[in-house]
């Protein structure tokens, strides 16, 4: 299977607290997210890794040619309109089979992210998304949600049969990829809405619990993040 990363934010919130290391390289417990993600992956059986960083992220892409990763990693250097711009970039790398996609400061327990993979393998939904009732997140996404994990809609508000939130973990089929390519054409905007749209378009999405996954934005994520991979 092969797996992607999206690293092209300018990681803003961070540097303007202090941080000045760019995002990808930030350490947890000594690890640069980046290096872990990739690590994880590979440790998944990942045939290969597509990054997609920004235009600016130079000293990102230089610790990536120096450092020997366990598995082949191709790099995207380019600046996009959104995370959803990101990933059509990015679909062109990934030929036409399953596929796992994650955004660089996606943070979860490595044991549950295997168990999501093994998942993934046996599915046989459109996609199965990484959600977590741990919310804290400033603009969650909340998922609705079947008895059967069906998902049934994603809402920027609490709704009733939403008590789950995106958690930035996506494990897809290449039959979504038409679908974030007539969103691109659409003149459509943000991860949240290309989710939207595969609902809109009829695919079959579920989704797998984690107990906590965390989106790192601030110093304050970074230590959260560190404890939780910790335990």
């Amino acid at each position: 299977m092969k797996f992607a990363i999206i690293a092209a934010g300018e990681g803003s919130r961070l540097a303007n607290e202090g941080i000045a290391t760019p995002k990808p390289l930030v350490l947890l417990n000594g690890e640069p997210m980046l290096d872990r993600l990739i690590r994880l992956f590979a440790a998944n059986k990942a045939s290969s890794v597509s990054l997609i960083i920004n235009e600016e992220m130079h000293e990102v892409y230089d610790h990536v040619q120096q450092t020997p990763y366990p598995t082949p990693v191709h790099v995207i250097r380019k600046s996009t309109l959104s995370s959803m711009h990101s990933f059509y970039e990015l679909a062109h790398t990934l030929g036409d089979e399953k596929f796992c996609l994650t955004t660089v400061d996606t943070v979860f327990r490595e044991d549950e992210f295997s168990l999501f993979i093994k998942a993934f393998n046996a599915c046989t939904a459109d996609g199965l998304f990484g959600v977590t009732s741990y919310i804290d997140d400033e603009k969650p996404l909340y998922v609705e949600i079947d008895e059967r994990r069906i998902v049934r809609g994603f809402h920027d508000e609490n709704v009733t049969g939403a008590t789950e939130v995106s958690g930035g973990i996506y494990g897809l089929k290449y039959n979504c990829i038409p679908v974030l390519k007539m969103s691109i054409e659409a003149g459509i905007s943000k991860m949240r809405n290309f989710q939207r749209q595969l609902i809109m378009n009829g695919l079959k999405i579920q989704a797998w619990p984690f107990s906590k996954i965390i989106d790192v934005d601030t110093p304050e994520d970074i230590r959260k993040a560190a404890l939780l991979i910790n335990n």
